[in-house]
């Protein structure tokens, strides 16, 4: 395994104090790096050992923050918390533009070689900074089909994938349909992978409660979805170009 430094970083964004978790590959290089962007409870040790594995293929891996370090338990407050944010196109942006001049500032990072892969309310996140049109080499999103204000996807400069459960009550078959539209008609590099019978939130393994129905882990998709992350790194930001 390949030796790799961290550290936590703190950093304001949306009235709060985000508590970020940096990975570093050994060396004193620039690397490529990635943002990755968490789910609606918040940023835990999950994404931190994404971060991690990342690193350890070579990246500076930022996993962000959304709650002000905060992991909520309680379903009901994090749909309090959650809801209005995604409503909110300029939060969004806000909380990714943070996170970004994070990542940038990090002498390890090439400023100029940058993806963001997110998980639901994290990949709602990334996708906001493609409409905004900042420069990503890739996003990658997992159960995060949310689509734009109209026009705005044109703005986006970069290869999008997006993976989801077919059995995912919250990214139906209509939203998918309406994500795959946005994304054509602003003439997107775009795939879009559908997990057979996997349900919202499929990717993580410690999906202690849920929202509604149709939450829950599927181990064998959820490996497929971390290769096909992989893989999009692997065509969209090479590790050495």
């Amino acid at each position: 395994m390949t030796t790799i430094t961290t550290r936590t970083v703190e950093y304001p964004a949306d009235g709060l104090t985000m508590v970020g978790h940096l990975a570093l590959p050994a060396g004193s290089d620039r690397r490529p790096g990635v943002l990755i962007g968490p789910e609606g409870p918040g940023l835990n040790d999950f994404q931190r050992r994404r971060a991690d594995a990342l690193a350890e293929l070579g990246y500076a891996a930022l996993a962000f923050d959304i709650n002000g370090g905060r992991w909520f338990t309680d379903p009901q407050e994090m749909m309090a918390h959650v809801t209005p944010l995604l409503a909110d196109p300029e939060r969004m942006r806000d909380i990714g533009h943070a996170a970004l001049d994070v990542l940038r500032a990090e002498p390890r990072t090439d400023p100029d070689r940058i993806a963001g892969i997110g998980y639901g309310t994290g990949g709602a996140i990334l996708l906001e900074l493609g409409r905004d049109g900042v420069d990503l080499r890739a996003i990658g999103t997992v159960n995060a089909l949310t689509t734009g204000r109209p026009g705005e996807a044109a703005r986006i400069r970069c290869p999008v994938w997006a993976g989801v459960g077919s059995e995912d009550p919250i990214m139906p078959a209509e939203q998918r349909a309406a994500f795959a539209a946005e994304m054509q008609d602003a003439g997107v590099d775009w795939r879009l992978t559908v997990y057979g019978g996997a349900q919202h939130a499929f990717h993580h393994p410690n999906v202690a409660h849920t929202v509604r129905p149709g939450v829950g882990h599927h181990p064998r998709h959820a490996q497929r979805a971390w290769r096909d992350v992989i893989d999009l790194l692997t065509e969209c930001l090479p590790v050495a170009e």
